[in-house]
């Protein structure tokens, strides 16, 4: 099982913590990552856009000339889609570009980016944030100790509210909680850094049941049975 160092907010050395060999060191899923971040983007489109059709665009009731003699094409209404000001034939219309995407290639494809951040050298876990109060600068200086440049994807609990303060206005560092943890915020990021609260862990190993007790004979049962 794979070990990192975990630093505290200075850059100074607290200890070491062992890394879920099966979070951070698999072989990332190129393909399974592509999908999840497909759709994760998909899912963010509002798919608002929409055009009239000749049933919705305003006029056209009456029929602009007659059917026969008058040496024009015929025609039928002023609002169909080949006359200007008419309606769109096939326009999109509103619609949802979500995709259905299952849980385990969710799964797996977090684990994937976070395997191939790990790989890089690029995961940095932190004993604990501790600001005494929400401040821009500090946490500049943290991040500045800890050697994180760049894009960088800071994962912190919820109740932790001066942590997110002070990240609050860096537009190159995005907070997230451990719940909203995600490929695609993980795969745009240059670093990605933990506290030891936050990093993901194996899960506990599933007790094994306990075996059915046998059934117990009534002795007038074993009487008659003998």
């Amino acid at each position: 099982m794979p070990k990192i160092d975990v630093r505290s907010r200075t850059g100074a050395a607290a200890g070491s913590v062992d890394l879920d060999e099966a979070t951070f060191g698999i072989e990332p899923n190129t393909a399974v990552m592509h999908q999840v971040v497909t759709a994760q983007l998909a899912a963010r489109r509002a798919g608002t856009q929409s055009t009239l059709t000749r049933a919705e665009v305003r006029g056209g009731g009456a029929k602009p000339w007659r059917q026969k003699g008058t040496g024009r094409a015929r025609q039928g209404s002023i609002r169909s889609p080949q006359w200007r000001g008419g309606g769109v034939a096939l326009g999109p219309k509103p619609r949802s570009y979500a995709q259905k995407t299952p849980k385990k290639m969710v799964s797996l494809a977090l684990r994937s980016a976070l395997s191939d951040r790990a790989a890089e050298g690029k995961v940095v876990v932190v004993d604990d944030w501790s600001f005494e109060a929400p401040r821009t600068k500090d946490a500049v200086a943290a991040l500045g100790a800890l050697g994180v440049d760049g894009r960088a994807v800071v994962v912190a609990e919820r109740d932790d509210v001066n942590t997110w303060k002070s990240f609050a206005n860096l537009s190159q560092v995005h907070v997230l909680s451990p719940g909203e943890l995600n490929a695609y915020d993980v795969l745009v990021a240059d670093w990605v850094v933990f506290t030891t609260a936050t990093l993901p862990t194996a899960p506990a190993p599933k007790a094994a049941a306990a075996p059915a007790p046998a059934p117990v004979v009534a002795d007038d049962e074993a009487g008659e049975e003998e």
